[in-house]
Parts: C-alpha cells; structure tokens; sequence
C-alpha cells in the first residue's frame, strides 16, 4: 500500500499513542471521522493497523511491514536522529554499519565526514557512501534479499568477522518492554549479533516507535548497548532499564 500524506501522519500517530479513538485521529489530522474510518479500513487491509474496541492501535501481528512503507515511516524523526549520530562520529573512524532504513538515513548524513572506513551489509547505505570520496566502503558478501538490499547468511557472519570497527552502528525492530532487542528475521538477527561482537562500543538508532514492539526474534540486550539515538524520551519503565544497562541516551532535537 502507498501510503499518502494524511495516512502517514494516521499511523505515526498511532504509532505514538499505541492506541487511540478514531474521534481523536480525526481532531489531530483535522478530518472527518468518516475518512479516518475509511483510511483505517484500508491500513487495516494492509495489515499496518488494527481496529479494537474503543479505537485504533498496532496489529498484534508480528509480521514486520514492507521495506517501501518503513522508509516513509517517521522520515523526519530518522533523519534527526541521523544527524545525531554524526555529529559523534569522529573523522577517521571505523564503522561497522547494519540494515535498516535508519541506518541508511545515518549514511547519508556522514557523506561530509572524512577517513571513514565502512564495513556494511546493506547495499543501500554502501550505494549512499560511496558518493563520498573520503570514505572507504567495504560491502560484505552473501546473500542478497531484494526487498531492502540486505545482505544475509553464513558467508556474512564469516565476513564481518574478520574486523574489529570502532563503533557499530545498528537499527532494529523492537526494544520490547523488558528491554530486549529484537526483530523480525533470524538470518538478520545473526548478523547484527555478530555486528555487535566486532565493536568496541555499539551505538542503536531507534525512533520512539520501536518502544514497546513486538517482534519474534531475540537479537540482544540493552546491557550489550553503549548508546541510543531515538527522537523522543523512552516511557518511563523503559527508561529505567536504560539507566540500568548505563545505556547513554541521546534524545535528537
């Protein structure tokens, strides 16, 4: 489904609130609450929303959505949250960097930064940097998935395995509600681990819609975490945990 304007501010907005009546929905996008029900039905369809009684939340699905529509979702809170990260990327560092339509934004905004050396599993942020001519890319083999350009399996693990980078950087799913890390794909799972092995400090990227989600795979724990960009302050139990793990959070302006 292709999403329009109104759609995506529908679902940031029960993304933000978990759930929420559709009168509320149609005072905050300022419409009827007849084309709220009407876009409902259709995202409904699409499985990116579900109805229950007294409104509108997160399907219980732990299906994750479409690589196109994750890339407009919270577009503006992901390129902050980029910004945030390169601005404490310094020159000459050595970067281990994941799949995700947020580590991609991070790409982008290091494409002024110098002496980067980039090892990645993900042709799009690789395609991104290459544009940089004071960074070395360094793409890993594998298996190719042509939904996102992520690149999977054994001869990835093996690859990555090889280096010892400064700082990973990696996005995710879901940061459940006991402060587990997961996501929806095993095979990529394995390889964020791995990721997470390699690095002398491990930076996540996450906007505050991955607060909360269910996803099916355990990826990691917060405690393996040195740092979290997101765009919003964590809920207060989760910001607990953070404290917990010594996760420093860095909330982008």
């Amino acid at each position: 489904m292709n999403l329009n304007p109104r759609q995506r501010k529908l679902l940031d907005a029960v993304r933000h609130r978990m759930t929420i009546s559709v009168e509320e929905l149609a005072q905050e996008l300022g419409v009827t609450p007849q084309t709220v029900r009407r876009d409902v039905r259709l995202m409904e369809e699409a499985k990116l929303l579900a109805r229950y009684h007294g409104g509108v939340g997160l399907p219980s699905s732990v299906e994750n959505i479409d690589y196109r529509e994750r890339q407009v979702l919270h577009s503006e809170a992901k390129r902050r949250i980029a910004q945030a990260v390169a601005r404490e990327v310094p020159p000459g560092s050595s970067l281990l960097i994941n799949i995700g339509t947020t580590t991609e934004e991070v790409a982008r905004a290091l494409l002024r930064h110098e002496g980067l050396h980039v090892v990645t599993n993900n042709l799009n942020v690789a395609a991104i940097l290459a544009d940089n001519p004071q960074c070395e890319v360094i793409v890993a083999g594998g298996v190719v998935r042509g939904r996102d350009r992520g690149i999977v399996g054994e001869a990835t693990i093996d690859f990555i395995r090889q280096f010892k980078v400064d700082i990973g950087i990696i996005g995710i799913s879901s940061i459940d509600t006991d402060g587990t890390l997961r996501d929806f794909d095993a095979r990529e799972v394995k390889v964020a681990q791995t990721i997470i092995e390699q690095s002398r400090e491990v930076w996540l990227v996450a906007d505050r819609g991955k607060f909360g989600r269910k996803a099916l795979v355990r990826m990691a724990e917060l405690a393996q975490v040195d740092a979290l960009f997101t765009d919003g302050k964590p809920p207060d139990e989760m910001g607990r945990l953070l404290k917990e793990a010594k996760v420093r959070v860095v909330v982008a302006d």
